[in-house]
């Protein structure tokens, strides 16, 4: 589904945004709070248990509302709505885009080609949560009739990102009884180090892939499905024991040994990178509880609800998405740096690098025109404080404009002694320090030397936001999750790009299925490829036939 627009070249507030952005260059930060006492106050939304402080970025009234009006231009709306009526807006690949099915309440109609998808996706949450049961509280037996203590999930890309992002942000409320593991990389010490110091008679493998023909997933599927074996005594039924799939191909799964009873599907309308809450979170479900899952999904679909029916104004995501579109474009920053002080989100920044990259990361438009503006700016980011002693660094005195998000929860999980408190500190110095800096006369005042005083100066409006939430729950890690969802939505409906087709992960995958018989064969391989290619390959060749 496509509405023709102008280009963005064209469009009356982009056009506005251009100029008003070079008078909003001159402004500092420090001016902007002296003449408007509440505007740390003004610009703060509270929405589905979250508050957004984003009064601390470089922006005036009239930047917020030219971002608004570029939103409506851009045909936000009408997106938004089609997204939630199942229309196909992945145009490239004739999609739905309906990851908010996954958390819609039971009793709610989204149609899918004449059809209501609710009712499949809740007998698939129903099946996982009777599994899940199951294994555990123990009725579940592995081939011994030991209990399964142990659960690796195999998984790449959003099989992978999602679920481990998931069960670290969650280990608080895990079944500690048991271990959870993730294998993703088809380096072979990713599994070794995963499976090591197992006992294969309690250990559950999660194989991930929606075809079953993913390359790094089922070869690390073969390699479990040979250790347990090896150490079960060789029988394959044993593999029904100790294997479960996520997947659409029951072909294969069944091939694979694993009893297609245990096999959980999921839908073409949900791209990997949003597919946590999809039965890809089945390890994720299996270390919170169904329970816990659930309340997940309520956090999710209030964000979901938030997104569709708060004016833009108000609404969190859109603002975010606006705010990235502002610095990526007008300020020409090519980085968002993703802060959360809370040790349980310590995967999340990696989490959103596919979930922003991989939508946002392209160079044509809908109508398969050049976009006309620089799109997804890289996000990255590490917990805090430990980002502080590392990177910060570059935030605050180098010469690239980083924009920031920090993200807090006003209650801890862990309570010990003042911990918290030096915690909820950092966040508040840190966005202060960037936010304001330190002048020369107030470094002078300090009776620095003079040879000293231009390194101790901190220039200050370096732009922030500041994301709150009570306590990490199940159901604000749904929200926070949400919010980066339909902040992404928003950045691509501005640029006019297809936020949920991922053609450019594809050509290495293809040359990589050209050159791995290349690089296993007996006899000299004819090879065709760059002559840097060439003398990598017969150089990788040459080191193995050393080793043999």
């Amino acid at each position: 589904m496509t509405t023709a627009l102008l280009p963005l070249s064209k469009r009356a507030a982009w056009k506005a945004l251009r100029s008003h952005a070079r008078r909003v260059k001159a402004l500092h930060l420090r001016d902007l709070f002296a003449k408007d006492p509440k505007r740390g106050d003004r610009l703060t939304v509270e929405a589905v248990g979250l508050t957004l402080d984003y009064s601390k970025n470089r922006v005036t009234d009239e930047t917020m509302k030219l971002l608004v009006s570029l939103a409506k231009e851009s045909g936000l709306r009408p997106r938004i709505n089609a997204m939630f009526q199942g229309k196909k807006i992945n145009v490239t690949e004739k999609r739905a885009v309906l990851h908010v099915a996954l958390r819609a309440p039971q009793g709610t109609s989204i149609v899918v080609d004449g059809k209501n998808v609710v009712p499949e996706v809740h007998a698939v949450l129903d099946r996982m949560a009777a599994f899940s049961n199951r294994v555990r509280n123990g009725g579940w037996k592995g081939h011994t009739g030991k209990r399964i203590r142990n659960v690796v999930n195999i998984g790449i890309g959003g099989s992978d990102l999602g679920p481990v992002m998931a069960y670290e942000a969650l280990r608080h409320y895990s079944e500690r009884s048991m271990t959870f593991r993730f294998v993703s990389n088809v380096d072979g010490t990713d599994f070794a180090e995963a499976v090591r110091e197992l006992d294969a008679a309690e250990t559950l493998f999660i194989v991930s892939s929606k075809t079953f023909t993913t390359l790094e997933t089922l070869t690390n599927a073969e390699s479990a499905r040979a250790w347990c074996l090896e150490r079960l005594g060789g029988d394959p039924k044993a593999v029904a024991r100790h294997f479960v799939a996520v997947s659409t191909n029951a072909g294969k799964v069944a091939a694979f040994g694993i009893d297609t009873a245990n096999m959980f599907g999921f839908w073409d309308w949900v791209g990997g990178r949003y597919s946590m809450t999809s039965a890809i979170g089945l390890s994720t479900m299996l270390a919170i509880g169904p329970e816990n899952f659930r309340s997940m999904l309520d956090g999710f679909h209030a964000m979901d609800e938030h997104f569709r029916t708060a004016p833009f104004e108000k609404n969190l995501p859109v603002l975010m998405g606006l705010l990235a579109v502002w610095y990526s474009d007008f300020f020409d920053a090519q980085t968002v740096a993703v802060l959360p002080y809370e040790q349980y989100l310590k995967r999340f920044p990696a989490y959103l690098q596919q979930l922003a990259m991989e939508s946002n990361g392209k160079h044509v438009t809908l109508d398969g025109t050049r976009v006309q503006a620089d799109t997804s700016p890289i996000y990255w980011g590490e917990p805090g404080t430990n980002g502080q002693h590392s990177f910060y660094q570059l935030i605050h005195q180098g010469t690239r404009l980083i924009p920031c998000d920090f993200i807090a929860f006003l209650e801890t999980l862990n309570p010990l002694g003042s911990h918290h408190d030096i915690l909820m500190a950092n966040v508040f110095a840190q966005t202060e320090a960037l936010a304001f800096g330190k002048t020369r006369d107030e470094v002078k005042a300090e009776g620095t030397p003079d040879g000293l005083v231009p390194h101790r100066v901190f220039e200050g409006n370096r732009p922030s936001n500041t994301i709150l939430a009570e306590r990490l729950t199940p159901a604000s890690l749904g929200a926070l999750v949400a919010l980066y969802e339909h902040s992404v939505f928003t950045q691509g409906t501005v640029w006019g790009v297809d936020s949920f087709d991922q053609w450019g992960v594809e050509l290495g995958k293809v040359l990589a299925q050209r050159i791995i018989p290349e690089l296993e064969a007996r006899e000299e391989p004819v090879l065709a490829h760059d002559s840097s290619t060439n003398a990598m390959i017969r150089r990788y060749r040459n080191a193995k036939k050393r080793r043999t």
